[in-house]
């Protein structure tokens, strides 16, 4: 989908304003299309789903949203089972977010403009380590350890980068917990001891800052010995939907607006033009502004108890997504506020002076006049939406259990419970548990 980009000039022996507005700045899925995803989601119809994210790849997504495709449709390959398809996709979205953080892309003309939907979506730090989470995940259930180490390999790399860059005064999320808990199983499994102690610890910290961060309390993150013949059974739990941004305005005094231009870097072309006019004494109104923010939707399923012969073991909550989604986005609001103030009130004094300076050449009543009103207005219309994207298809939460098991094989009954602790749901699967090793099952609830 082409870039919005607004051609104002003045025509040879005419005069008028050409506004061309090549539509698709394309924000991403519909709200209509995400809440049919999540029902599909919800009902475990996943094929359903991944059908319905496939058909809008085009229409829907396009090419500015390529990750965005990549990982929706990733994450609901991976819960439907399909998980050669899953890495698949998943990796081209990782292939794709490294090119684009690697050209700079927040850099990109025309951004300051318009707004941040014309830009290629890259997502966010902690959707960029999930996509090796998942892809662990996917090569873990596919039985290739070998390829599950390797993606594990690469998200440690990628948490350090984050760590080194970020420093250890910052509060932004430069690390995460689940990530480095369940790599030191991983590790551990293919015997890589230090490896496991090593990332272990980086999670004992990570839940540290966790518990002051998002409100995610440390799980139990080891197991008692044991004498007897056992194996370990891990339950990890994808519960609920994410939350989904939507787009919210507010309206900022004109004084307040000048401001935050004046402030602005002079390299921007735009910032420079309408620094000029408000020089030149021009005067205005009250601005709107959009910018986005972040709903949880609710879903009934607070929790899960593993059964298996008569024992029971409750899952933890060890992994909050919707809570370094919201905090994520809280963090960097201050400057998209900035920004969306700038767009906002550059536009206007662009839109302004032309008009102006078409109705001094024409006339108020002139036929270029009412068309540079309504070019003008237009221009307003079309850009002043919020950046709403989000990795949408991703679990509000990730919950595990450990448990010892005898070796043999065991039915397994998932009890999924509501905020009262009574049964919503329960689910029944097969184990093969061998001794001294773990064996592990996933499910994926959204009701």
């Amino acid at each position: 989908m082409g870039v919005l980009r607004p051609l104002l000039s003045f025509a040879k022996g005419g005069a008028v304003l050409l506004v061309a507005l090549v539509l698709g700045a394309c924000s991403g899925p519909s709200g209509e299309m995400r809440r049919k995803v999540n029902a599909q989601i919800a009902a475990g119809d996943f094929s359903g789903a991944v059908s319905h994210i496939q058909r809008g790849k085009l229409t829907s997504y396009g090419a500015k949203n390529a990750v965005l495709y990549y990982l929706d449709l990733g994450a609901v390959q991976h819960d439907a089972g399909r998980y050669k398809e899953s890495d698949a996709n998943l990796a081209l979205a990782e292939s794709r977010i490294d090119q684009l953080y690697t050209k700079s892309v927040s850099k990109a003309s025309a951004t300051l403009l318009l707004n941040n939907n014309t830009v290629d979506y890259v997502g966010g730090r902690f959707e960029r380590a999930l996509v090796n989470v998942y892809r662990a995940l996917d090569f873990l259930w596919l039985g290739d350890r070998e390829n599950a180490l390797v993606e594990i390999r690469k998200l440690t790399r990628l948490l350090q980068e984050y760590a080194d860059t970020l420093g250890t005064s910052s509060s932004a999320y430069k690390d995460d917990a689940f990530a480095q808990y369940l790599s030191s199983l991983l590790y551990a499994d293919d015997g890589h001891d230090d490896d496991s102690r090593i990332s272990l610890d980086a999670a004992q910290r990570a839940y540290a800052r966790y518990a002051t961060a998002y409100g995610t309390s440390k799980p139990q993150l080891s197991l008692p010995p044991s004498d007897r013949a056992m194996g370990e059974l891990v339950f990890i739990h994808l519960n609920g939907v994410a939350p989904r941004k939507v787009s919210q305005s507010f309206q900022v005094a004109w004084n307040e607006a000048v401001a935050t231009v004046d402030a602005t870097k002079d390299d921007e072309a735009q910032a420079g033009q309408a620094k000029n006019a408000l020089r030149a004494g021009l005067l205005g109104r009250a601005i709107t502004v959009a910018f986005p923010a972040y709903v949880q939707d609710p879903y009934s399923i607070m929790g899960s108890v593993v059964e298996v012969d008569g024992q029971t073991q409750t899952t933890e909550l060890v992994e909050d997504v919707s809570a370094i989604a919201q905090k994520d986005l809280a963090e960097h609001l201050a400057l998209i506020k900035t920004q969306a103030i700038a767009r906002a009130t550059i536009k206007y004094i662009l839109t302004k002076a032309t008009v102006d300076k078409t109705k001094k050449k024409y006339g108020d009543n002139s036929l270029q006049a009412l068309a540079a009103g309504v070019a003008a207005a237009a221009l307003a219309g079309a850009t002043e939406v919020a950046d709403t994207r989000a990795w949408a298809t991703l679990p509000a939460q990730f919950r595990m259990a450990r448990m010892r098991v005898p070796i043999g094989e065991h039915s397994v009954t998932i009890h999924y419970v509501g905020a009262g602790g009574a049964d919503v749901l329960m689910r029944s699967f097969k184990v093969k548990i061998l001794e001294g090793q773990r064996a592990y099952l996933h499910d994926r609830t959204a009701l």
